[in-house]
């Protein structure tokens, strides 16, 4: 029997998963991140818990195919990491210092093209080709899968759609420093900031206007309640996420798009205004692309990770 781990590298955690060559999980786990002193621990505390997840298995290095990690940042073909703030890493070479501190081979990805990979081996993306997973969350991510291979692009951008302009007259910053952004209209941070703006200007009652802080989920609880600015504020998300994908769907002509992350957790109550829109914008041939929620949550990234061996 042989196996795989699969990497999940986070800001926060890192989560890693010890798979079975047929795709099975056996055992994931989670460590703390340590960021200190530019990231230089990672991948040794790394290395550290896939020795001591082979002792308790049993398992020699023999018997291990190799590791996939996928990072918060873009990563190149060759695996090299493009500048990954998150963690304090300039361009650095993951695959090459992960294999020499292990002993087998590593292949790299970016955790949200990674993740859409897991969808597509493993969960919602089972049995399609060609797949775009948006995960909505603090931010936007994307993760791009085009005849079942992961696309990273010529710097390890591929499908960095929480960047694409939505809006060239936008006066405020997107965390990447440009305005007008998707993430600034569409994210959980986005959808909470159109609530605010809209608030400051609309004679509208809302619910949201008694609450001291509220989130993206009240925002989205409040439309489901029948709030009227909250549905003006959902719809308007909808609408410019629908534009946004038919926009993808132009250049990649894909067949599914997954939505995942936690804003995700709305359901059909998001999902299908997106889906509405998309099919007023998308070009006439890829009107009937399909959508559908993300099964495997925060596991995504290691079963894609462990993919990339496999």
């Amino acid at each position: 029997m042989k196996y795989v781990f699969g990497i999940d590298v986070g800001g926060t955690t890192v989560k890693m998963g010890l798979f079975e060559t047929t795709g099975t999980l056996l055992d994931k786990w989670e460590m703390t991140t340590r960021t200190e002193q530019n990231g230089r621990y990672i991948l040794s505390d790394i290395a550290k818990s896939l020795e001591q997840k082979m002792q308790q298995h049993q398992i020699t290095k023999a018997d291990v195919l190799g590791a996939g990690i996928g990072v918060p940042g873009p990563v190149t073909a060759d695996g090299m990491v493009n500048h990954c703030v998150n963690l304090g890493w300039g361009k650095k070479y993951v695959t090459t210092e992960l294999a020499e501190l292990t002993g087998f081979s590593v292949k790299a990805g970016n955790d949200a093209t990674l993740a859409a990979l897991g969808e597509v081996w493993q969960g919602s993306g089972v049995g399609y080709q060609d797949v775009l997973l948006v995960t909505v969350g603090t931010g936007i991510g994307g993760g791009l899968v085009i005849d079942g291979h992961i696309v990273t692009g010529a710097t390890g951008s591929g499908a960095e759609i929480g960047h694409i302009c939505v809006n060239p007259h936008e006066t405020k910053s997107c965390s990447c420093g440009k305005k007008g952004c998707l993430e600034q209209y569409t994210s959980a941070t986005g959808i909470v900031r159109m609530a605010k703006k809209r608030l400051a200007s609309s004679q509208t009652h809302s619910v949201l206007q008694d609450m001291q802080d509220f989130t993206a989920k009240d925002v989205i609880d409040a439309a489901k309640a029948g709030d009227i600015l909250a549905l003006e504020v959902v719809d308007s998300m909808a609408k410019t996420m629908g534009l946004a994908l038919a926009s993808c769907c132009a250049v990649a002509d894909v067949a599914l798009f997954i939505i995942g992350g936690g804003v995700s957790k709305a359901g059909d109550f998001l999902l299908n205004p997106i889906q509405k829109y998309y099919r007023m914008f998308a070009f006439h041939t890829q009107t009937e692309a399909k959508f559908r929620l993300a099964k495997l949550g925060n596991d995504a990234g290691i079963y894609g990770a462990a993919c990339l061996i496999i």
